[in-house]
């Protein structure tokens, strides 16, 4: 995956120490559809989901995220929920942990298609029939289908 210009630049400065990033998942839905595409990384099925850049506003970073990863526009219809995940060692040794803002997102247009080298495969898939996924991508899945209220807070 690539990294953001202002993470390498960090990087200079603390190596592979710990860092504390702000991340979006878009969880993008069209009727009884969800998008997801197949990292190029690790080959698992996910939600789009991206690292906020310093000064935008999260909500932004969701469709931004979707449309550079899918070339589909959509809206962001609201925060579902707030998570704090596990502390990460990525596969070039820097250490992260990541707050995760889950945002339940509708499709607007475009095509899904694979845009840029973030992943191998983009579709859409009907949310009873999803392909195996990591239980904390399926939870923010379950979570943005079922939200209603306030954010949730974990």
């Amino acid at each position: 995956m690539p990294i953001p210009d202002f993470i390498v630049d960090l990087r200079r400065r603390i190596g592979h120490d710990p860092l504390w990033l702000a991340a979006v998942t878009a969880v993008v839905l069209r009727g009884n559809e969800v998008l997801l595409v197949r990292r190029s990384d690790n080959g698992a099925w996910s939600p789009v989901t991206g690292i906020i850049d310093p000064g935008e506003h999260p909500a932004t970073t969701a469709v931004r995220e979707v449309a550079e990863e899918t070339g589909v526009r959509c809206t962001v219809d609201q925060l579902v929920w707030v998570s704090v995940g596990d502390p990460v060692v990525h596969a070039n040794g820097d250490h992260a942990q990541y707050l995760d803002l889950v945002f339940r997102c509708h499709f607007v247009d475009g095509e899904a298609r694979v845009a840029d080298d973030e992943s191998s495969d983009v579709g859409w898939f009907a949310v009873d029939d999803l392909p195996p996924l990591k239980p904390d991508l399926q939870e923010r899945i379950e979570v943005a289908l079922e939200h209603a209220g306030p954010a949730r807070l974990h």
